[in-house]
């Protein structure tokens, strides 16, 4: 895992240096942006990785050059088995874009109807439980 956010850091710094050679030639404003961004981007998985490097406490089971496969075993985590959920995050995020096409109004209507999405998506193992 220090593999990983090495190399992301070393991504982050590589686009941001293209980005300023970039600007000093002259490049346009959007590939300014673009790869602005992509070391804004490549920073951030950086991060991440990092941030769970430091908490998983070193080196992971892939990582050990002894390791079994069993190393591996164990729980991964809680992945919802059944959640309709992303269905209406979706179709509310292309209302979204559809609507700087068709119109602002249409815009309005799906970042509301995403907005509520968005928070049944998050919320949706935190209903309480029925007190009968």
């Amino acid at each position: 895992m220090k593999v990983s956010y090495r190399l992301f850091l070393g991504l982050t710094l590589f686009y941001f240096m293209m980005t300023i050679i970039y600007w000093q030639i002259g490049g346009e404003a959007v590939g300014i942006t673009a790869m602005g961004l992509s070391g804004a981007l490549a920073g951030l998985v950086a991060f991440y990785l990092w941030f769970s490097h430091r908490r998983l406490g070193g080196v992971l089971p892939e990582d050990n050059l002894q390791g079994e496969i069993a190393d591996g075993a164990g729980e991964l985590g809680f992945y919802s088995p059944h959640s309709w959920w992303p269905l209406p995050v979706a179709l509310s995020a292309c209302a979204a874009g559809l609507g700087l096409i068709i119109g602002w109004w249409l815009t309005f209507i799906a970042v509301g109807a995403l907005v509520i999405s968005i928070i049944g998506f998050v919320t949706e193992y935190e209903k309480p439980s029925p007190s009968h």
